[in-house]
C-alpha cells in the first residue's frame, strides 16, 4: 500500500456500480487525468472494465475475479486498473465498445478493455470467466499473456493500437450527402421502402426482430407505425407487426405483472425469460410507443400497461432530488430473477385453492415450472387476449395480494442515480401520457423532474449528466441536451407554458455552441472541451436510447413550427444530411433519424385559441390526442397571445367567442372549427379542406 496506485479510490464516487466495487482487492481508480498520469508514469498498460449497478454479468465477473485476492494481485502488479459506471460516462463506454466491435466482437457488458498508458486500446473483450468455461480461457490467463503482449510484442501491440485509432477516427463523423436546392436528403418514398423492408424481419407469430434474444426495439416499431398510418392504412403486413409485437410484450414475461415496468430484453423468441434489469430509458420508449398505438387502436391492453408503468415510475423510480433514478438490478440476493419468480406451492399458500388454481392457469404458473429449477415466471403469451371485466377485476386482487408478499423479499438493488437523458426521455412520455389519459399526477412528476434537471446546468447554461447524493457532476452530453430539449417542447405542447419553449431554445443553442460540427451540419456526442476522449463523435446511431443527432432533427423541427424561425429549420436539414448516407450502409440504426424527417416533411401544425381552463378549450385539445399523429405540432395560444408572423395560422383567434381550432399542413390552413367533433373529422380525414392560400414563410 505504499505506491501511489496501491489502493481502491472508488469509496469517495457516488455512483452505486462504482460504490459496489469499493471494497475489492483490486485498486481500481476513477476515470480521469490522474489514473491516465499514474499509467504514464509506471509505463503500464490500463485494464479498462466498465459495467452497469444492474448488469447480471457484471456482478458475475466481480464475484468470480475482482472479488479474488490471487486475480486481484495479478491485477494490481501487471495494470494500471480503471473502473467505468456506463451510464455515467456514455462518452467512454461508446468510444471502447466501438473499438470491441472494430476487433470483430460483440460488444456488452462487463466491457474488458486492455490500453495503452494513453487509452488507446488495443484488445479486449466483455466477459471473460476465472476459471476457464463456457469455452473461454481464463480471467487471470488473459491477464498474463496480455501483460506479456505489452511488454515483449511492442510492434504488434503498436499495431493493433494505431489500426484501431485509425478507424475510430474514421467513423467518427457520418457518412454525408450533397443536397440540391429545393429537395431533401431522405426522401419520403424512403421511409415506406425501410418499413417494407422491416416488417419482414418481424417475427409473424411472437413479435419482435428475429429470434432470440429479442429487444422491444421502439424506434424500429414506430417508423413501421408511421409507415403504416402514412400508407392510408393499407399494408396490414405493417399494423400486424407492430400490433403483434406489442401484445406479445406487454403479456409476456418481460412485463413485471405484478409490480408494472419492462424488463430490459427476453432472452428467447417468446418473450417468456427477461434479462431481469428494469431501465428508465426502456419504460420511456415503451410509454411512448404504446401510447402512439393506443390513439388509434385504443387496446384496453395498452392502456392497461401505459397506466401501470407510469404509476410504477411515480411509485418505485423517483430519486431524492425529485428526478427520476436509473435503473433496477436484476439480481437480489446474489441470484438474477430471484425477487420476480415463484414456486407452484408459493402462489397456492398465498391465494387459497380456488384463486390459486385460476391464476395458475391465466399466467402458466406450472408445478414444475416454466424456468429453470422449478421457478415459474408470470406472463399471459399463451393466451394473450384480455378475458372478461369481472374475471380482470378478480385477476387484479389476487395480482395485489401476491405482491404484498413479493414486498416482504428482498429487492434487488436500486440505482437512484438521476441522468439527464434518460430523465428526458421518461419527461417527454409522461407529459404525452398524461395529456392523452387525462393524468394530472403524472404530468405533476414529469415537470418536477424537469425543473429538477433544469436546476443542474452550469453558469454556462450546460447540463450535468449526472447526480446522486446532493452531487451534480460529469459534463452533459449531446444526448442530455437532445433529450431535455424534446422533453422541454413535450411539456409546452401539452401545457402550453412558454418557460418550457424557452428552455429549449436554451438548450439548443448550448448544443450549437459546444457541440456543433461546423459546417459538416451534425453534432458531436461530446463538447468542445472534452479532454479526456480519445475521439470525438459524431454520429446519427440509435442504441439502446434514440441517437441525440436523430433526436435534435425532431428539435429543430418543433421549434421552426413553434417559434417561425426559418434558422432552426436549415439546421434540421444540415444535420439530416450530414447522416443520410449512411442510409445504404445500414439504415437499422438510423430510425429516429428518419422519424424525425419524417416529422419535419408531413408536420400537421394544429392550432387552439381559447383560455387554458376553459371546457371547450379542454375538449379541442382531448381531440387532438385521441387521435396517433406522430407528425402533430400542438400550440396551445390564449387568446391575447399571437402566433410568429410566419406561421400560417398568424393572425387568426377565437370564432364568436369560442374556442377555435385550426389545423395546417403545407403552409394551408383548414377553416376554423369550434367543436371537437369537427376538429375530429379533419384529423381523420388526413388533409385540411378548404383552407387559405399559402402564405411565405
Amino acid at each position: 500500500m505504499s505506491t501511489i496506485a496501491g489502493r481502491n479510490r472508488l469509496a469517495d464516487e457516488t455512483s452505486p456500480y462504482l460504490l459496489q466495487h469499493a471494497d475489492n482487492p483490486v485498486h481500481w481508480w476513477p476515470w480521469g487525468d490522474a489514473a491516465l498520469a499514474e499509467a504514464r508514469r509506471l509505463d503500464r498498460p490500463i485494464l479498462l472494465s466498465i459495467g452497469y449497478a444492474a448488469c447480471h454479468w457484471c456482478h458475475v465477473m466481480a464475484h468470480e475475479s475482482f472479488e479474488s485476492d490471487d486475480v486481484a494481485a495479478a491485477m494490481n502488479t501487471l495494470f494500471i486498473n480503471i473502473k467505468v459506471d456506463r451510464e455515467e460516462r456514455p462518452d467512454i463506454d461508446t468510444i471502447y465498445q466501438q473499438a470491441l466491435a472494430l476487433l470483430g466482437q460483440q460488444g456488452g457488458w462487463p466491457l474488458t478493455m486492455f490500453c495503452t498508458p494513453a487509452g488507446e486500446p488495443f484488445w479486449g473483450g466483455t466477459y471473460f470467466p476465472q476459471p476457464a468455461r463456457y469455452g473461454r480461457p481464463a480471467f487471470a490467463d488473459i491477464l498474463r499473456s496480455v501483460a506479456s503482449a505489452y511488454r515483449d510484442k511492442k510492434d504488434a501491440i503498436e499495431q493493433n493500437r494505431e489500426a484501431l485509432l485509425t478507424a475510430l477516427r474514421e467513423r467518427a463523423r457520418g457518412q454525408a450527402v450533397e443536397v440540391a436546392p429545393g429537395t431533401t436528403a431522405l426522401p419520403p418514398a424512403l421511409f415506406a421502402q425501410v418499413a417494407t423492408r422491416l416488417a419482414r424481419e418481424v417475427d409473424p407469430i411472437w413479435g419482435g426482430i428475429g429470434q432470440a434474444p429479442k429487444f422491444p426495439n421502439t424506434t424500429v416499431f414506430e417508423r413501421l407505425w408511421r409507415s403504416w398510418l402514412a400508407g392510408g392504412r393499407r399494408e396490414a403486413a405493417l399494423l400486424d407487426a407492430v400490433t403483434v409485437t406489442l401484445d406479445r410484450v406487454c403479456q409476456g414475461g418481460i412485463y413485471d405483472h405484478l409490480g408494472g415496468g419492462f424488463a430490459r430484453y427476453a432472452t428467447d423468441a417468446e418473450w417468456l425469460i427477461p434479462h431481469f434489469e428494469k431501465m428508465l430509458y426502456d419504460n420511456a420508449q415503451l410509454v411512448e410507443l404504446l401510447t402512439l398505438v393506443w390513439q388509434e387502436t385504443k387496446s384496453p391492453l395498452y392502456r392497461l400497461r401505459i397506466a401501470e408503468t407510469c404509476d410504477w415510475v411515480l411509485r418505485e423510480m423517483v430519486a431524492a432530488n425529485g428526478a427520476f433514478a436509473a435503473t433496477y438490478d436484476a439480481d437480489s440476493e446474489g441470484e438474477e430473477g430471484k425477487f420476480y419468480v415463484w414456486r407452484a406451492a408459493e402462489i397456492d399458500a398465498v391465494l387459497g385453492e380456488a384463486d390459486a388454481a385460476f391464476f395458475r392457469q391465466v399466467y402458466d404458473v406450472r408445478p414444475d415450472g416454466n424456468w429453470e429449477h422449478g421457478a415459474n415466471i408470470l406472463h399471459r403469451n399463451r393466451k394473450p387476449a384480455l378475458l372478461s371485466e369481472d374475471d380482470e377485476a378478480r385477476l387484479a386482487m389476487l395480482r395485489a395480494r401476491l405482491k404484498a408478499v413479493r414486498d416482504t423479499r428482498v429487492w434487488p438493488g436500486w440505482d437512484d442515480k438521476v441522468l439527464a437523458d434518460w430523465n428526458g426521455l421518461m419527461i417527454a412520455a409522461l407529459a404525452n401520457a398524461a395529456a392523452v389519459f387525462d393524468r394530472p399526477a403524472w404530468r405533476e412528476a414529469a415537470t418536477r423532474a424537469f425543473d429538477t434537471i433544469w436546476s443542474m446546468r452550469g453558469d454556462d447554461g450546460r447540463l450535468f449528466h449526472s447526480w446522486r447524493k446532493g452531487i451534480a457532476k460529469h459534463r452533459g452530453t449531446l444526448d442530455d441536451h437532445a433529450n431535455m430539449a424534446r422533453a422541454a417542447l413535450a411539456l409546452f405542447e401539452t401545457g402550453g407554458e412558454g418557460r418550457y419553449l424557452d428552455a429549449a431554445a436554451s438548450l439548443t443553442e448550448v448544443l450549437d455552441t459546444h457541440f456543433g460540427d461546423g459546417d459538416a451540419g451534425g453534432y458531436f456526442f461530446t463538447a468542445a472541451d472534452a479532454s479526456d476522449v480519445i475521439v470525438r463523435r459524431t454520429d446519427a446511431h440509435d442504441s439502446a436510447v434514440p441517437s441525440g443527432n436523430g433526436t435534435m432533427v425532431g428539435v429543430l423541427a418543433r421549434l421552426w413550427s413553434l417559434t417561425g424561425e426559418q434558422r432552426y429549420r436549415d439546421r434540421a436539414e444540415r444535420v439530416i444530411a450530414a447522416f443520410a448516407g449512411e442510409v445504404e450502409r445500414n439504415f437499422f440504426p438510423l430510425m429516429t433519424l428518419m422519424n424525425n424527417a419524417e416529422l419535419l416533411q408531413a408536420m400537421v401544425e394544429i392550432v387552439i385559441v381559447g383560455p387554458p381552463n376553459d371546457s371547450a378549450t379542454h375538449a379541442l385539445t382531448a381531440a387532438v390526442h385521441g387521435r396517433s399523429l406522430p407528425d402533430k405540432v400542438i400550440r396551445l395560444l390564449p387568446p391575447d397571445a399571437a402566433l410568429p408572423a410566419g406561421h400560417p395560422a398568424a393572425g387568426k383567434g377565437m370564432i364568436g367567442g369560442r374556442p377555435t381550432a385550426y389545423v395546417c399542413r403545407n403552409m394551408a390552413c383548414s377553416a376554423p372549427v369550434t367543436e371537437a367533433s369537427a376538429l375530429t373529422a379533419i384529423l381523420e380525414a388526413g388533409s385540411a379542406p378548404g383552407g387559405n392560400e399559402k402564405l411565405p414563410r
